[in-house]
């Protein structure tokens, strides 16, 4: 577990854990949400637009086309989480998004710029454990945790996979 989630976690009592895909209503807009998020939540977690976000509902499926259509990239991302780690050191930060980004970019040179701009774990929710070996161990490498989601009807045998 990456030393910044961990020790958020190792304080008792709830979480406030945000969601805010980057890059939405533009870049500016977003960046000042961003700051006054940083010093008013747990941990934050930042989405990756992405142009068919199927595994999101429509909130999140309308913020990701706003994003894009305002020309937002990945590399945008790693600015933003670069530019908010200048300002806040202690928050984790997560982004979540969809494989087909990180693969366009390469597993490799995702990884890198993740752990340069200061990331702390990653949520891909279209990624299956049967499928995330290189990612997770380059993430693992360089202490970015990748974390999996479970429903609530997951049965027990699929969570020991996850």
């Amino acid at each position: 577990m990456s030393n910044r989630i961990k020790k958020k976690f190792e304080k008792n009592g709830k979480k406030l854990i945000t969601f805010i895909t980057g890059g939405d209503p533009d870049l500016d807009t977003n960046f000042e949400i961003l700051k006054i998020a940083i010093n008013n939540v747990d941990i934050l977690e930042i989405g990756m637009p992405f142009s068919d976000p199927m595994a999101d509902g429509p909130i999140i499926q309308e913020s990701s086309v706003r994003s894009i259509d305002k020309g937002t990239k990945i590399g945008d991302i790693f600015d933003l989480v670069k530019k908010l780690r200048n300002l806040n050191s202690e928050i984790p930060i997560i982004l979540m998004g969809y494989y087909n980004s990180i693969f366009n970019l390469g597993i490799e040179n995702f990884i890198s710029k993740c752990a340069s701009a200061g990331v702390d774990g990653l949520i891909i929710v279209d990624l299956q454990p049967e499928e995330d070996t290189e990612l997770h161990t380059q993430a693992k490498e360089k202490n970015i945790d990748l974390i999996r989601l479970i429903t609530p009807t997951t049965d027990q045998d699929r969570l020991n996979t996850i």
